[in-house]
C-alpha cells in the first residue's frame, strides 16, 4: 500500500494540464456511453492497443491490465484458462461477467469462457468495467464486466486479411477475415483453425471457429444478425504433483509429463443472435434475442474407475431495454429501463465409457429460468459532475431431476438423487459520483450490491459416501465500495482506485470434504489498490505500467 501511494505521488507530481482527447464510447453500459464520464474504473483497449501487444491470446492480453489475474492450466491456446478480477481466486470465473458484443458468454456451468473461440484479430476493442455492472447484468457481475466488441462490417468497409503461423510443438494456425459493406448494409466473416501438440504430454488442442455478422443500418435504426460455431478437441494432461515430505516434485523432475494419459474433452458450440436498435422520438430502444448451445464430452480415467460425461447446455435470452432522456431543473437525466428473460437447459448423461452412453447410469436434467427488471439513471449535473443510481430485481427458478439406471454398464455402485426445486430472489443496487476537479483531474466514488446464483455443476454432487444429491445453495451476495482518481494530460494518464468487497454466502465447490460437495462459505472481505498509467515518449514509444495489491481474508469461521 505504501509503494502504491509513493508511486501515485511521484507520477502525479507535475502540474495538471487541460484534459484533451475525444469521447471514448463503450457498449458494456447497455447503451453507448463515454467511458471518461463513468463513476468507475474503466479500461478500453482499442485495435491499436491489441495490435501493439505481444499477447497471443485474449486472456494473455487481459492479464496485463490492473486487477486481473490469469490462471492458464495447460498453456495451449488459452484452453481451460480462467480470469480472476479483484482476488476471487478459484471462483474468479463465476464472479467476473464476460460478454461478447454485449451478449453473456459466462455460463452457469464451471467450464469457463471458451477464450480460444475469440481470435484477437476479430476484436475491435475490449471494455473492462471494474466493480460495476450488477444492476445492468445481474447474476455473476460481482467484480465487474469484461465486454469484447468484435469488428462491425459497416465500420470496416471492404477489407480482407489472412494470417498463417507455424511454431514449435507441432503448432499450426491460420485465419481468414473478410468484410464487405455499402452505405447501409455490410457483412463480415472470420474463419480460424488451430492445431498444436502442446508442451505437455497428452496436451494436444485442435480448435476451429467460424463467425458471421450481417448489419443493416439506415440512419439511427439498425438490425444486427450474428451466427457462429466453435469446435474443440482437447487432451487433458492433468496436474504435476509436488509433495516435499516424500521427496516428490514432478514439476521439477518431469514438467512435461502427464498423470492422466487417457483423459480428454471435446466441445461443439453453435450460436445465433439478433439485435434491433431504433429511436422512439428522443428515446432509444434496443431489443436483443440470442440462442446458444454447447455439447461437451469428457472422459476421465480416474485410475481405472472411468467416468464419461455428455453434457448439453442450451441458452435462450430476450433482453429488451429503453433509454429515455429528459431534463429537470437544469439536470440532464438518461434513464435506462430494461428486462432480462433467460432460460438455461442443462442435460448431462453419465456413464463409464463412451460406447455405453446410449444407456447412461445417470441422466441429470437441471432447468434454470431467470427473470429480471432493472432501472438506472445517469444524471449530469453541470459539465463536470455525474451521478448514477440503479436498482435490479432478479428471480431464479430451479428444477432438477436425476434418472438412475442400476442396470446400465457401470451402474452397480451408483445411485440417483431425489428431485429438487427452488425459487430464489435477489437484488442489486449501485450509487456512484464522478466529479471533474481542476484541470486534468477527476475523482469518483461508488458503492453497490451484487449477487450470484448457484450454477449447475455446483448443485449436483456426491456426498462423502458417494451417493448422488442435489443441493441448491443460497445465493451469494456482496457489498462493495470504491474510491478512485484519474489524471489525464495529452497522451499521458494515470488512474488509481481503492476498493473493498464484503461477501456473504460465497458459493464454493468443495468435493468430498463438505458433505454433498459444495457449501456457502463464511463471510469474507477483499481489499485492494489498483494503479495503472501510460505515457507516450516521442512518436513511436509508449510506456505503461500497472500495480495491483489485493488482500483477501475470512472475517469469521
Amino acid at each position: 500500500m505504501r509503494f502504491a501511494a509513493l508511486a501515485l505521488a511521484a507520477v502525479l507530481a507535475p502540474s495538471a494540464l487541460a484534459q484533451t482527447g475525444e469521447a471514448v464510447l463503450i457498449e458494456a453500459t447497455r447503451f453507448p456511453e463515454d467511458s471518461r464520464r463513468l463513476p468507475a474504473s474503466v479500461t478500453v483497449l482499442n485495435e491499436a492497443d491489441i495490435a501493439r501487444s505481444s499477447a497471443r491470446t485474449l486472456p494473455e492480453l487481459l492479464s496485463a491490465q490492473a486487477g486481473i489475474n490469469m490462471t492458464d492450466l495447460f498453456g495451449n491456446n488459452a484452453a481451460l484458462t480462467s480470469i480472476d478480477l479483484r482476488g476471487f481466486g478459484a471462483t474468479g470465473t463465476q464472479n467476473t461477467l464476460v460478454l461478447v458484443d454485449g451478449r453473456r458468454v459466462t455460463d452457469i456451468d464451471l467450464a469457463g469462457v471458451q477464450w480460444a473461440a475469440i481470435p484477437l484479430a476479430s476484436i475491435e476493442r475490449i471494455e473492462i468495467l471494474r466493480g460495476t455492472g450488477a444492476v445492468l447484468y445481474g447474476d455473476g457481475a460481482t467484480t465487474g464486466v469484461i465486454n469484447v466488441v468484435t469488428r462491425s462490417p459497416l465500420k470496416q468497409g471492404r477489407r480482407g486479411e489472412a494470417m498463417a503461423r507455424a511454431a514449435s510443438y507441432g503448432t499450426f494456425e491460420g485465419q481468414l477475415y473478410a468484410s464487405i459493406a455499402g452505405d447501409t448494409l455490410g457483412a463480415n466473416a472470420t474463419i480460424q483453425g488451430y492445431d498444436s501438440q502442446g508442451y505437455r504430454d497428452n496436451n494436444s488442442n485442435e480448435q476451429g471457429n467460424a463467425a458471421f455478422n450481417l448489419r443493416w443500418g439506415p440512419g439511427e435504426t439498425y438490425l444486427d444478425l450474428r451466427a457462429g460455431l466453435d469446435r474443440q478437441n482437447l487432451r487433458l494432461p492433468g496436474a504435476r504433483a509436488v509433495q516435499p515430505s516424500i521427496g516428490q516434485n514432478q514439476y521439477a523432475t518431469d514438467p512435461r509429463g502427464t498423470s492422466t494419459p487417457l483423459d480428454w474433452s471435446s466441445l461443439d458450440s453453435e450460436r445465433v443472435g439478433a439485435t434491433l436498435v431504433t429511436r422512439l422520438g428522443r428515446a432509444e430502444l434496443n431489443v436483443g434475442a440470442d440462442w446458444r448451445n454447447k455439447d461437451q464430452n469428457a472422459y476421465f480415467d480416474f485410475g481405472g474407475f472411468p467416468v464419461y460425461r455428455d453434457d448439453n447446455l442450451d441458452y435462450t435470452s430476450l433482453t429488451p431495454r429503453l433509454r429515455v432522456p429528459f431534463e429537470t431543473g437544469g439536470w440532464r437525466h438518461r434513464v435506462t429501463l430494461g428486462a432480462d428473460f433467460i432460460r438455461w437447459r442443462y442435460d448431462s448423461r453419465r456413464s463409464d465409457q463412451p460406447q455405453n452412453i446410449a444407456q447412461p447410469v445417470n441422466q441429470v436434467r437441471i432447468d434454470r429460468d431467470n427473470e429480471a427488471v432493472y432501472l438506472k439513471d445517469a444524471i449530469d449535473i453541470g459539465a463536470g459532475t455525474r451521478v448514477e443510481a440503479g436498482w435490479r430485481e432478479e428471480r431464479a427458478d430451479y428444477n432438477a431431476s436425476d434418472a438412475f439406471d442400476p442396470a446400465a454398464p457401470g451402474g452397480g455402485f451408483g445411485s440417483g438423487a431425489p428431485p429438487a426445486s427452488a425459487r430464489q430472489s435477489e437484488y442489486a443496487w449501485e450509487l456512484g459520483l464522478r466529479q471533474a476537479l481542476s484541470g486534468a483531474w477527476a475523482g469518483f466514488v461508488r458503492a453497490g450490491r451484487s449477487f450470484r446464483f448457484v450454477g449447475v455443476d455446483e448443485i449436483y454432487e456426491n456426498d462423502a459416501f458417494f451417493a448422488a444429491q442435489f443441493q441448491i445453495l443460497q445465493p451469494q451476495s456482496a457489498n462493495s465500495a470504491e474510491l478512485g482518481a484519474e489524471w489525464t494530460s495529452g497522451k499521458a494518464r494515470l488512474r488509481t482506485s481503492l476498493f473493498q468487497i464484503d461477501v456473504q454466502d460465497e458459493i464454493h465447490l468443495d468435493p468430498f470434504s463438505a458433505g454433498v460437495g459444495n457449501t456457502n462459505l463464511p463471510p469474507s472481505r477483499r481489499r485492494g489498490v489498483e494503479l495503472d498509467g501510460a505515457m507516450s515518449v516521442g512518436a513511436s514509444l509508449r510506456l505503461f505500467g500497472t500495480y495491483t495489491y489485493t488482500d483477501a481474508r475470512f472475517l469469521s469461521g
